[in-house]
Parts: structure tokens; sequence; C-alpha cells
């Protein structure tokens, strides 16, 4: 038999988030694509007990607009703390993702979620879409 990395989820958004300039905000993701070990609620994923472990995550973020030379960045935060962080100034006004990608180690009851951040000056939307997945969370235990 071969392992199968679960824990495993991917959580979608598919409705808008507003993002007020200059403050942290956790990332609402209301749909649940899968989700093995029923492991993410709350928009967080916390590790079920007896599945300690290194975990990789990933996610993206896709903010539709800003202002010239502002920025956005992408936080995964483990147990209410920042553990890295991916940052990405715009240039011009157009649309842009920002994604981050992190292996974690984990036990069992720690949680990680994802924050984000923008600084244009005036409240920004982070979207959300069922078909095309702009802003998802993907996580699985490493075997």
């Amino acid at each position: 038999n071969f392992p199968d990395n679960t824990p495993n989820f991917f959580a979608n958004k598919t409705n808008d988030q507003t993002i007020s300039s200059g403050s942290n905000t956790k990332v609402e993701f209301n749909t649940e694509e899968f989700d093995s070990d029923s492991a993410f609620a709350s928009d967080r994923f916390t590790v079920p007990s007896g599945e300690a472990g290194k975990y990789f995550f990933y996610t993206t973020c896709h903010f539709t607009g800003s202002t010239d030379q502002s920025f956005n960045s992408v936080e995964l935060h483990k147990n209410g703390s920042q553990f890295c962080r991916s940052i990405n100034r715009f240039s011009g006004t157009g649309s842009l993702s920002e994604s981050i990608s992190a292996v974690i180690d984990l036990s069992a009851s720690d949680y990680v979620e994802v924050y984000v951040k923008q600084n244009s000056g005036s409240s920004q939307t982070l979207r959300g879409e069922a078909s095309e997945r702009k802003t998802y969370f993907v996580g699985f235990k490493l075997v």
C-alpha cells in the first residue's frame, strides 16, 4: 500500500472580500472542494489528533486592482503568528495574483490560516470565483 498524503484539503473563495488598506485581514474561504479529514473549518486548517508531521501549503490570492506602486502581501500564519510572507508591488492599476507556499512542521491541534494586506490607501477587493479558482488554499501532509 502507498501512503496517500492525508490529511489534505482544497478550499476555494467564491465570493469577493473587501480588504481595508493597511490592515492584516484573514482570508475567508467559503467553499471546500475536498477535505479528507474534515480538518478545514472557520477558514483554517487544524491538524487532527495523531497527524503531526510536515505539511505542504500553497495559496494564491487575486486582488482586482490597486494604485500604482502600492503593495499587497500574502501570509501563512501558524497558530495565529506569521510564519512566512510574500510581497508584490503593483505597477499601474491592473489586477494581481500573489502566491506563497511553505512546508511547515505541525503538531496535533496546530492550525494554519491565510492573511492578506494591501496599502493602496483605499479598500480593495480580494476576488473569489467558483469556476476559475482565483483565490484558494491547498494543503496536505507529506509522507
